[in-house]
């Protein structure tokens, strides 16, 4: 079958000897869309991504969940206020808001932190998929980080591939 790859996965779950899935690998793409306040918003989609890991159908494999855009970033986190005000609070230590950005002076739009946070953090995130569940830790949460100085809507790109 032209154009078609055969994917073989290993499993190793909690001391459980490998276990090997074999069939055609898919790609399934889905999307998660949001409106967000910006300034260091950070917006749990952890149910979202399940739902579209469900819809797939997929059972063995990864998720990618990428950010499109310069301003906002994904990462994981046990999302509760006090970690979420946490990391808002070391970014804004170690990026500060009010620093004479050159992006700033380039472009006029008082938005050179965003860039800079988003960069550290970065835009995507892969998860691996087993037996059609997120392989998350216990309090782990998959958030998308807005460090843009605006509101704005954003939509982020899922991409299940496995068998």
């Amino acid at each position: 079958m032209k154009g078609r790859t055969t994917m073989t996965s290993v499993i190793t779950t909690d001391q459980k000897e490998p276990q090997v899935r074999e069939g055609l690998a898919r790609v399934v793409t889905g999307a998660i869309a949001f409106s967000s306040r910006g300034d260091a918003d950070v917006i749990r989609i952890t149910e979202e991504v399940r739902e579209n890991v469900r819809q797939s159908g997929l059972r063995d494999g990864i998720v990618t969940i990428f950010a499109p855009g310069a301003t906002g970033a994904i990462t994981t986190i046990e999302y509760e206020p006090g970690v979420v005000q946490d990391l808002q609070d070391v970014l804004e230590a170690i990026v500060p808001t009010d620093r004479a950005w050159q992006h700033n002076i380039n472009n006029g739009d008082g938005n050179g932190h965003s860039h800079v946070r988003a960069g550290l953090l970065g835009p995507s995130l892969t998860v691996p998929v087993v037996g059609g569940r997120l392989t998350l830790g216990t309090w782990q949460d998959i958030v998308f980080c807005d460090f843009d100085a605006r509101p704005r809507a954003r939509s982020i790109v899922t991409q299940v591939m496995g068998v």
